[in-house]
């Protein structure tokens, strides 16, 4: 596959710079000094691993497994370890309440990782701001320097971890919006869950305007669903869709021969991408160690955490093969504050790890469905051979946890104590997480860094420049904060939007102005009327607590520019 379509001109930009471990271009003037040759990237290729709420002791919980069961001393990524990252957010909101972000989501700490920058918990690779900017993620810039690019998940391929390095929302949750931003990334290779957000709900899917699959087919991607669909991918395949699971992949012990494991999705799209003579950067998450996690099914966390081990092992031997690959690994945070011993016992239960057959997921709906204790030991007594439930732990899951989890949640709590592990809750944690690395990237990784940090050093180690394409993706589109009134009419901050527009905004008790070049909108904060440069305009004017609100249509009258407004991404579209 050649992708030399893709590549742009930069004629008058100089040599490679590199300083404090970033990486930009100096500017020459091509009509006087000759484009000096651009310096060779110490690595053709790229691959980033992460392990959604893989922390360290999810880590030493799959290792003594691997020792205690199968007499296998090392996990694959153990001898590249090479150091610790931070995962604190942006300072934000949670339900209206000021949060300091020092527990991250992976929405915030993807984009650290993916483009450079803090955000706050749930931003998609959007600056922190009421008119939020878009930050370039590592995958945008290799794109637009002519690399072959992939996303890989055992999440939806619509959820945090992969949107922030292809997508830009203000909210995660927007995920029908991420899915149609990925027609127009570029990306070449998307595997993962999530046919739910590329169809409508009369096909059992989430969108409520089309099915988007056949605009993916018209631009390119084979679609595949299944296993058997992956293996028979012809080998001239340049672009890909492969869609698992209407939600997520299913959990490692639920899965059928036709759902691919994330190692067997990771070979896949590395046959694709490295036919590429320019060279290719692609992640690969394994999205479910978080879920897991979250539910505080401990078994199923540590057989999730295999399964990505094994997709790591996939990628370092492509990488030693290959030579010219460098390979980072890394998490976003830790989920359920796990604990490797409980309750004051010195011991841990490995040999029962291994009794549970399928996830908790999959029995949870006969546990809240579950009418007398009977039936509750029939269950967890098929899934994991424990015939000795006490009273007490059969009325705790008829009770359920408290929690979301509600039945499921207690029975994962009956089981963690019998296999001597703990948890601190079904949330995220803030501690820091491992790195592991191998090639020419490993030497910048190392140590205590923040995870902004992984970012750059995965733009200058393949020699694409983020904020270069930052730039580009933030003379196209800005992303407001909005409010829709009662007319169902989408009015925008007057203050904040005419700032990052290029203009300025004053305010009096009885007149507030924007400006704009020599345009001039004068609001009466009595009679909610306005005045362009002295005449009467007719659009809505609204006054909330002090914030004053105009349509789009009073900016792009102010500023002289057509502006829109995608309102599927929520954000306005500048040229």
């Amino acid at each position: 596959m050649n992708k030399g379509l893709k590549k742009v001109a930069i004629g008058g930009l100089a040599c490679l710079i590199l300083s404090a471990g970033s990486f930009a271009y100096a500017a020459q003037s091509s009509s006087k000094t000759p484009t000096a040759p651009k310096a060779k990237a110490p690595s053709k290729n790229l691959i980033v691993l992460i392990g959604d709420g893989m922390g360290p002791a999810q880590i030493s919980a799959t290792r003594y497994y691997e020792q205690y069961k199968k007499g296998v001393k090392h996990l694959n990524l153990d001898p590249y370890y090479v150091g610790q990252a931070t995962t604190y957010a942006d300072r934000g909101e949670d339900g209206g309440k000021v949060v300091s972000g020092v527990v991250t989501d992976s929405a915030s700490a993807g984009t650290a990782f993916a483009t450079g920058h803090k955000t706050y918990n749930a931003g998609i690779s959007v600056s922190n701001e009421d008119v939020a900017k878009p930050f370039a993620s590592v995958i945008e810039a290799a794109e637009r320097s002519g690399k072959a690019t992939g996303l890989v998940t055992t999440a939806r391929i619509t959820h945090a971890t992969p949107a922030v390095y292809a997508s830009h929302v203000r909210n995660r949750d927007n995920e029908s919006a991420i899915a149609t931003q990925y027609l127009d990334s570029g990306v070449d290779v998307l595997f993962g869950g999530g046919k739910q957000f590329f169809v409508t709900k009369d096909e059992k899917g989430k969108r409520t305007d089309k099915n988007i699959l056949p605009d993916f087919k018209a631009k390119g991607y084979t679609i595949v669903e299944n296993t058997s669909a992956l293996k028979a991918l012809p080998a001239s395949t340049t672009k890909a869709l492969g869609l698992f699971g209407s939600s997520h992949v299913a959990y490692t012990p639920d899965r059928t021969a036709e759902i691919p494991s994330l190692a067997a999705m990771t070979s896949s799209a590395l046959k694709i991408l490295s036919k590429d003579k320019n060279g290719f950067v692609m992640m690969i998450e394994g999205g479910r160690i978080d879920h897991a996690g979250h539910a505080n099914d401990f078994p199923t966390l540590v057989q999730e955490t295999l399964d990505f081990d094994a997709a790591f092992k996939t990628a370092i031997e492509f990488a030693k093969k290959d030579g010219n690959t460098s390979v980072v690994v890394t998490a976003d945070h830790e989920t359920g504050g796990l604990s490797l011993s409980r309750d004051n016992i010195y011991e841990l239960n490995i040999d029962l790890w291994d009794k549970q057959k399928h996830s908790s997921e999959s029995i949870a709906s006969k546990l809240a469905e579950a009418k007398t204790p009977e039936e509750i030991r029939s269950i967890v007594a098929e899934n994991t051979g424990f015939n000795d439930l006490t009273d007490e732990e059969v009325q705790a899951i008829l009770a359920g946890d408290g929690s979301s989890y509600k039945q499921e949640g207690a029975y994962n709590a009956v089981i963690s104590k019998r296999l001597l592990i703990g948890w601190s809750g079904h949330g995220h944690s803030a501690v820091d997480v491992g790195i592991w690395a191998y090639g020419p990237i490993a030497g910048k990784v190392k140590g205590q860094v923040d995870n902004t940090q992984i970012a750059r050093a995965s733009a200058a180690i393949v020699g694409v420049n983020l904020d270069k394409r930052s730039a580009e993706l933030q003379s196209k589109y800005v992303y407001p904060k909005f409010k829709i009134n009662r007319e169902n009419e989408v009015l925008y901050p007057v203050a904040s939007l005419i700032k990052a527009l290029g203009g300025s905004y004053s305010s009096g008790s009885t007149v507030a102005k924007a400006s704009f070049g020599k345009n001039t909108l004068n609001i009466d904060m009595s009679s909610l009327t306005a005045t362009l440069n002295g005449k009467a305009v007719s659009f809505t004017v609204d006054n909330d607590n002090g914030t004053v609100y105009l349509p789009l249509t009073a900016f792009s009258q102010l500023t002289g520019k057509n502006l829109k407004w995608d309102s599927l991404s929520e954000r306005i579209v500048l040229r």
